[in-house]
């Protein structure tokens, strides 16, 4: 096993349009690479190629595949930058403008952070894999210099992977169901995976709800701050200071709930949703034991039923050992990853909350602290 060391980051990000162009930093000691350090440019769309030729290498059937990082979703944004062109037929005033045009950078650059921390995410898990590291096409996805002009897949094969994936479902159902695991450990690390992944799910949706509910709760403050500073407007003078005093409290309590809803959908909504994928890519790798399992109860009773009639023994014979190498061989290495895992998703999941409490803590001090001179200078009024 090769223990040399392979780091990567992406150190950059570039939005153009509806595409992300990321810049891919590389740091190793591998002999399999030309240089120690090099940089490359790369789309979402070869971060999915990459994780496509991974997934359909038979060489890592027993491994858990990283899940791939998701398509970047600036759609919020586009919203709200559809309201900022209302703002020249009237819809919103000169303050309503600046305000939705902050909160609509400060969304963006969220989703862009998110972005990000996904795609860099993928690229370590795989750089960190002891097998996965040394795959020629990470290689050339890593060091090639040129585009790697990957392209999408076309109807034919979005059909062909639509009907694919709806028969793997049918054989993880017939699998799950009729298929009896010879091992004890395997048979309960399914129960409680299937089980762990449906509480991720509905924890991630209800963590969803959350930071939709709190990022709608900052959008109000805009038209809350902007009513109570228009009537300041038409107020006496030491009314206006009041009102004036007030809505700048409100616009500033508003900062504050943005970024929270931020830091709570990167680390809790999407760190949920994160480990509901990479449970979801257990369990495929538990489906694709069983049916190694089935394979070579097969070949079992092909070898009884030839030893029987006396004929094509030893052919039989070969298929019940290359059966019984691989299902032994993935499952070795399937113990080993979901071990592995399981490392990983406790450490990662403490580190994601230990993080959002610390920024919680923080914007509650500075929410404290922002009420506190609000109700001082409003008494010196």
């Amino acid at each position: 096993m090769d223990s040399s060391p392979l780091q990567v980051k992406i150190s950059d990000a570039l939005s153009e349009k509806d595409r992300v162009k990321f810049t891919i930093q590389t740091t190793t000691g591998m002999p399999e690479f030309q240089k120690s350090e090099f940089s490359v440019l790369r789309f979402h769309e070869d971060f999915l190629w990459l994780h496509d030729v991974i997934q359909d290498n038979p060489l890592y059937a027993g491994f858990i595949i990283p899940p791939k990082p998701q398509t970047p979703d600036f759609f919020s944004s586009q919203e709200k930058l559809q309201k900022l062109g209302d703002a020249e037929s009237g819809a919103l005033t000169k303050e309503e403008y600046t305000k939705v045009k902050q909160e609509l950078e400060a969304e963006y650059l969220a989703i862009f952070k998110k972005t990000v921390a996904q795609h860099e995410v993928f690229l370590q898990r795989v750089a960190n894999h002891p097998s996965m590291k040394n795959d020629r096409n990470f290689h050339v996805f890593l060091e090639f210099e040129s585009e790697l002009n990957v392209r999408g897949k076309n109807k034919k094969e979005k059909l062909v992977g639509m009907f694919s994936t709806f028969q793997k479902t049918g054989d993880e159902l017939l699998l799950g169901n009729t298929q009896k695991d010879v091992d004890d450990f395997f048979e309960q690390e399914k129960t409680f995976l299937i089980d762990y992944n449906q509480q991720l799910k509905d924890a991630s949706l209800k963590a969803g709800k959350t930071t939709s509910a709190r990022k709608g709760l900052a959008d109000n403050y805009i038209k809350l701050s902007t009513s109570i500073l228009n009537i300041a407007s038409v107020e006496s003078p030491r009314l206006e200071s009041f009102l004036t005093k007030l809505s700048d409290t409100l616009e500033k309590i508003r900062k504050t709930e943005s970024r929270l809803a931020a830091d709570q959908d990167l680390k809790l909504t999407d760190c949920l949703k994160y480990h509901c994928l990479d449970t979801t890519a257990a369990k495929d790798l538990l489906f694709r034991r069983l049916r190694c399992l089935a394979n070579y109860e097969k070949a079992n009773k092909e070898l009884d039923l030839a030893r029987t009639r006396n004929k094509d023994v030893a052919v039989a014979e070969n298929r019940q050992s290359e059966a019984c190498s691989t299902f032994e061989k993935l499952s070795t290495s399937a113990r080993a990853e979901l071990a592995m895992q399981k490392k990983g998703r406790v450490e990662h999941m403490r580190s994601n909350l230990e993080q959002l409490v610390e920024l919680e803590v923080k914007q509650g001090k500075a929410h404290s602290e922002l009420l506190r001179q609000a109700i001082f200078d409003i008494k010196a009024m």
